[in-house]
């Protein structure tokens, strides 16, 4: 095996590539194996309940297969994470739209939603940067979330999210309809190539705004740039110096061209184009009602929760898995008619 070659380790970077395949796989052979052993050993359950006529066996084994459910589903869809970059590390983005202190503390809670769910599955989550809003909540907040199939697993989450609720910060208590787009891109490694220099972006230094100390509020420690051609910027304020900022935020930015070109070749790009083109009404995918009634309805799958307080503390998984599987069956169809 390659992974035993003690040669392996003379390049770096491809042996850490090859034991997180390694791991990824090993991991998966153990789920499918503890979910069959834990089938055989429920069924075996029932056969002895039923011939000691002991339905409180019989009972708690069926209770048990059906608990198993929902994670044979997970593994199911993690099978369809086999992009080229599923298995990676991501970046999330989280902008507030127009509105002021409601969509910055709609924002805030979206951010506080996806770390819980990151924490949920033991995923390591990493604040690059939060841009704090004037009274409440955040302007925009980036986080760089580290696990096995992290960006698979988010990437459809790009787009833009509503909240319909009654304002905690309207005197008169009247509801109130708040936006905020969240951004998915996938971290890359020195194996990918993406060739950009300085002179194809504007680099450009401010005062952190966040939390970390006396220097990091008090210095330009904090570093955003901004590539020319597509406008896409990426701002990082994590550490204390500057230079550690900009380095990241040069991966950063690799990154999100990388994700553009993916997008291109996952032939989506219209769809994300025009979830980042206004944080506003005709480009939501999912919309959460806290009042007149409880809901969270994905708009493209029609997956709905009657629980948002759950969603909001991090139950995303259902809607994540259905998207996934759309995206997956969606891209199927294109391809045979394209073969039609």
């Amino acid at each position: 095996m390659r992974a035993e070659d003690a040669s392996l380790w003379n390049e770096p970077l491809e042996a850490q590539k090859l034991m997180r395949e390694r791991q990824g796989l090993e991991e998966g052979i153990a789920s499918v194996k503890g979910l069959t052993q834990a089938l055989e050993d429920n069924i075996g359950l029932i056969e002895l309940g039923e011939e000691e006529r002991d339905e409180g066996v019989i009972a708690e084994a069926e209770a048990a297969i059906r608990s198993m459910q929902g994670e044979a589903k997970a593994r199911q869809v993690e099978t369809l994470l086999s992009g080229e970059a599923d298995a990676n590390d991501t970046y999330l983005e989280i902008h507030a739209g127009a509105g002021g202190t409601e969509s910055q503390d709609w924002a805030s809670m979206l951010l506080r939603m996806y770390t819980r769910w990151a924490e949920r599955r033991r995923f390591k989550v990493e604040v690059l940067e939060v841009h704090d809003g004037e009274e409440a909540g955040i302007k925009s907040a980036t986080l760089m979330i580290k696990g096995h199939n992290a960006y698979g697993w988010m990437k459809t989450e790009s787009g833009v999210h509503r909240l319909v609720r009654i304002s905690p910060y309207d005197s008169n208590a009247r509801r109130h309809t708040s936006f905020a787009s969240v951004w998915v891109y996938p971290v890359i490694d020195d194996t990918i190539e993406i060739d950009v220099s300085e002179s194809d972006v504007r680099i450009d230094t401010y005062r952190s705004s966040g939390s970390g100390g006396q220097h990091v509020n008090t210095t330009d420690s904090a570093v955003r740039i901004t590539h020319l051609a597509t406008g896409i910027a990426v701002a990082c304020q994590a550490e204390r110096s500057q230079h550690k900022n900009k380095a990241k935020a040069w991966e950063m930015l690799r990154s999100r061209l990388y994700e553009e070109e993916l997008k291109k070749r996952e032939a989506v790009a219209n769809a994300t184009e025009a979830s980042k083109s206004d944080i506003g009404w005709g480009h939501q995918i999912r919309s959460y009602v806290l009042q007149p009634y409880q809901l969270v309805k994905d708009l493209r799958t029609g997956v709905e929760s009657t629980s948002p307080s759950s969603v909001l503390d991090g139950d995303l998984d259902d809607f994540m898995e259905a998207s996934l599987s759309q995206r997956i069956e969606g891209g199927a169809g294109e391809a045979v008619a394209d073969l039609d």
